[in-house]
């Protein structure tokens, strides 16, 4: 649901969405920016997060996880860059038994260490104002790095809470501690970003798993794709059709196509994630990141550690599991509620799933084209995509209904070359919403998906339903396979600062 807010990327889904509220665009993306709170946390903003069958040649018995945060990012964003934020909790959740709860919770905690690099200046030692790069960079912890960042990271079985809880190790036995890669700042700090990025990627050990997983995290370009300007301007596109349009699916500005982000990727003997008890392949996942119940601010500080201290109890601030429900779903009044939700808690959210307000907004502006919305209430296809699975592709044994990305993990990878960016509703169900890939089009999936496409395939509906449902709607910011690489981590080398093009 949250992914739906923060990326403004569904296209009609999140215009109509504002429209509906009557705000300003603020929601930009797949899952940025989607609430009025989040919007002033930017660090532990959750924009994207996939799962699916690791498709890499060699890796079928691995799942992979990844969590994207800290949406927009400017590619010359000095001299702080983008760092995670040392006083958050960032977590990737698993539900391996259907019950709505987490069973399996990797937590992520990050540290900055300045190094206080310096310059003999007229016979004084004197700091260094450059935040991040005091020379040459090359490999992990290296000599010219000013502001090093590292990380640790726990697995807890059970409550998140309450949960035993034990460290990720490096399976070269170096410890628990990890080395993040700087931003990309730019070829003369760092020639070779992608070779330097992929020393940062870790063969690790998770307590209870007897395969090693591998783990990444670090900079990378932005993996949504979203027509933003000429959404947010009463869908100012092209009206949709059935017939392919390539103008119409192909011909858009993708406005996020010069922004990184931040993922926090972990590629999972899928074994591992499974319940050993419940005999069940399908597993949930979503992405939280917490804060501090408290903050005081020290009106005097000695130090950049000084600035603040923070304190209390965790408390959950940002929540994404399926693209784009927090964003263009979940109306505006409960935004942040949903974001500091569980989903065990979903049902207090399920009318904006079983009566949505975006296939009528979208009626309107598409009227005149002859777009009629779904008629059956409650919509139980949207109830199936978005809260239970589909029956027969990734519904879990044991259906608790709740907002969560799904995975049938059974289904075995669809190889590099032939998936669909589609997804299960281009034939592949390897793809979106049985979890979801790199490559997968979630904004015109969903717009589809919403408008009734499940009705035509029978699923929670019959085609009597959807009026509109084999309309082919998008945004128009194409997006498939071939935009990312076909290895871990999978997500593109991040755009550098410098040189500017």
């Amino acid at each position: 649901m949250k992914q739906m807010s923060k990326r403004a990327s569904i296209g009609a889904l999140i215009v109509g969405n504002l429209l509906a509220v009557g705000l300003a665009p603020s929601a930009m993306a797949s899952s940025h920016r989607e609430a009025p709170f989040i919007t002033r946390q930017p660090k532990v903003d959750g924009t994207d997060f996939y799962m699916f069958r690791s498709y890499q040649t060699g890796r079928a018995e691995y799942t992979t996880l990844v969590a994207n945060y800290m949406p927009l990012q400017d590619a010359y964003g000095g001299p702080n860059y983008f760092s995670m934020d040392p006083d958050a909790l960032y977590e990737i959740h698993i539900d391996n038994n259907g019950d709505a709860k987490e069973d399996l919770t990797f937590q992520f905690r990050f540290k900055n260490t300045n190094k206080d690099a310096q310059f003999t200046i007229g016979g004084k030692k004197v700091s260094i104002p450059l935040v991040i790069n005091g020379g040459a960079i090359d490999g992990p912890n290296a000599a010219g790095v000013n502001l090093r960042e590292t990380y640790t990271v726990s697995v807890v079985r059970g409550d998140r809470r309450a949960g035993s809880r034990a460290a990720v190790t490096n399976a070269d036995g170096s410890g628990s501690t990890f080395d993040k890669p700087i931003d990309n700042i730019g070829n003369k700090s760092i020639p070779n970003y992608e070779a330097y990025a992929a020393k940062h990627v870790y063969a690790v050990n998770i307590p209870g798993c007897a395969t090693p997983a591998r783990m990444f995290v670090g900079q990378r370009k932005d993996s949504f794709a979203v027509n933003l300007g000429e959404t947010f301007d009463l869908i100012n596109i092209k009206a949709p059709a059935v017939e392919f349009d390539a103008n119409a699916e192909k011909g858009a500005k993708d406005d996020l196509a010069f922004k990184n982000v931040t993922a926090i990727e972990l590629e999972v003997p899928t074994a591992c994630l499974l319940s050993a008890t419940a005999g069940d392949p399908v597993i949930g996942g979503w992405t939280t990141a917490s804060l501090r119940q408290g903050r005081l601010i020290n009106p005097t500080p000695k130090s950049d550690a000084d600035v603040s201290r923070e304190g209390g109890a965790w408390t959950q601030v940002s929540r994404l599991g399926m693209p784009l429900v927090n964003e263009v779903v979940i109306g505006l009044k409960d935004k942040d509620k949903f974001n500091h939700s569980k989903p065990s808690a979903d049902a207090q959210f399920a009318d904006y799933v079983t009566n949505p307000t975006l296939p009528a907004l979208v009626e309107v502006l598409y009227g005149s084209a002859g777009v009629k919305a779904p008629t059956n209430f409650p919509r139980n296809d949207l109830v199936a995509a978005f809260l239970t699975g589909i029956k027969g592709v990734n519904q879990p044994k044991t259906v608790t209904a709740s907002e969560m990305l799904r995975l049938n993990t059974s289904i075995a990878a669809t190889a590099v070359g032939a998936q669909h960016r589609l997804g299960v509703i281009g034939g592949d169900n390897a793809g979106f919403p049985n979890g979801r890939r790199p490559g997968d089009d979630v904004v015109d999936i969903a717009l589809r998906v919403v408008m009734g496409k499940l009705c035509t395939l029978s699923i929670g509906c019959v085609p009597a339903d959807a009026p509109a449902g084999a309309i082919r709607f998008t945004d128009g910011a194409y997006l498939d396979e071939t935009f990312f690489n076909p290895t871990f981590p999978y997500l593109k080398t991040p755009l550098p600062g410098s040189p500017q093009k």
